[in-house]
């Protein structure tokens, strides 16, 4: 039976909750990429590189087996030689896991930082993906209170860098030492127990083996009990006190603002002092744009040496939705008047691309045609090679989007990226 040629081939769909990204999202997420590369080279941290799959007991441990990331979300499976496989949730666990296997223990303090795309199966919605990319930087050996507010510092300048530090806000709590989280706890547990019958189902399973997380619960029905409960404050050691206290004032000392959360909590037990997060109004329910804390007691659950570690983790995404859309006018087209002069004009692209300034090739048209996809495409300038016997006037560049002085200054410094044959360009306000 002979195939029927006629038939459709059914294009495969992309996987639910990932993206293709291309033109101005994918110039944002790359100069969010790109300023965080530049940013933790001022402060010395490494880049790391760790793998996208790891063993699964990496995240089961670290991440706790009753947790909704390991219970429900992770992508696992067993490979062809039946070790069970994780393509990775998060960094953290995996930075742990590379830091013990390693013997990177020999460089502690070690500061790292990385970036790349992690996988949660959840429901997909703004700013939230199955595939979704994150940086990340962690501090591993040190248990100063100073790592912690560097971290901070640098997660601080990383925002201002990127012009989205507006409508942002960091905000802190400690989690107490070890003593004062168990006494806490018990408070906590005690006190909910007092209203179980009122807790709603999750945090009701929670209360047995997360209870903290009762404590950042969105339902309604939560909320009264949530908000009635002892605060930390009241339990915290001397040693606690002083070094979230050490905390603050390195923060204070660099100038970065910050709002106490008393109820902002990590759930896991080898969460201790610092917890934090940078949030924001401007992404509706899902407002945090990077957070993170100290995590004593993770390498140690990993089967490592008890070590003291710090570290936080950005989406990508989100910091990229909060920039602005990115500006093509700094791009130009050359366009030649008539086809005896194109060799020039290619001539000419690759003088001023050489020089540093980014030019848009348009390949079919005349003239006319190419000024007008070159406009759609937003560029700032077109710089036309016509016929003229004089070498220094075969140039007349139309500036599209500044007018007045900043335009003619802007004509100016593409002068200065030619060869002297064109000393003597011709410019103008006027769209050809």
């Amino acid at each position: 039976m002979s195939k029927d040629k006629s038939a459709k081939i059914a294009t495969p769909q992309a996987v639910r909750g990932t993206q293709d990204m291309l033109g101005d999202f994918a110039d944002r997420f790359a100069h969010v990429v790109d300023t965080f590369e530049r940013v933790r080279r001022l402060y010395g941290y490494k880049r790391i590189e760790v793998p996208v799959i790891e063993p699964t007991a990496v995240f089961a441990r670290s991440l706790g087996e009753t947790t909704d990331v390991v219970s429900k979300e992770m992508y696992s499976f067993e490979d062809r030689g039946g070790e069970s496989i994780t393509l990775r949730p998060e960094f953290t666990a995996g930075i742990a896991r590379a830091y013990i296997t390693n013997g990177w223990q020999q460089y502690a303090p070690l500061k790292v930082a990385t970036h790349g795309p992690l996988f949660r199966y959840e429901r997909p919605q703004k700013g939230r993906y199955r595939q979704f990319h994150q940086l990340d930087a962690e501090v591993l050996g040190s248990d100063s209170p100073l790592a912690d507010a560097e971290l901070l510092v640098f997660a601080d300048q990383l925002l201002k860098e990127l012009g989205i530090a507006e409508g942002v806000t960091l905000t802190l709590n400690t989690l107490g030492d070890a003593t004062s989280r168990d006494a806490w706890r018990a408070a906590l547990v005690e006190h909910f127990e007092a209203h179980r019958g009122d807790l709603s189902e999750d945090s009701l399973a929670r209360l047995d083996k997360n209870p903290l997380r009762i404590l950042d619960s969105k339902d309604p029905k939560d909320r009264p009990i949530a908000d009635s409960a002892p605060d930390i404050d009241a339990f915290l050691t001397g040693e606690a006190q002083d070094f979230f206290g050490a905390v603050t004032s390195g923060l204070d000392a660099a100038g970065v603002a910050w709002e106490r959360n008393a109820r902002l909590v990590r759930g896991l037990d080898y969460y201790r002092h610092t917890a934090f997060e940078f949030v924001t109004d401007r992404l509706g329910a899902q407002g945090t744009v990077l957070g993170g804390g100290r995590y004593d007691g993770l390498i140690e659950a990993l089967g490592g040496p008890p070590t003291a570690a710090v570290g936080w983790a950005a989406g990508i995404e989100r910091l990229a939705m909060l920039l602005e859309e990115s500006s093509s006018d700094e791009v130009i087209a050359v366009i030649a008047d008539n086809p005896s002069r194109l060799e020039e004009a290619r001539r000419i692209e690759q003088h001023l691309r050489s020089a540093g300034q980014p030019v848009l090739s348009i390949f079919k048209g005349n003239s006319k045609k190419q000024a007008e996809k070159a406009k759609a495409q937003g560029v700032g300038a077109l710089l036309y090679v016509r016929e003229d016997e004089r070498p220094n006037r075969r140039l007349h560049l139309t500036e599209v989007t500044r007018k007045g002085d900043e335009g003619t200054s802007r004509l100016l410094e593409i002068l200065g990226k030619l060869p002297s044959e064109y000393s003597e360009l011709e410019g103008d306000d006027d769209q050809k």
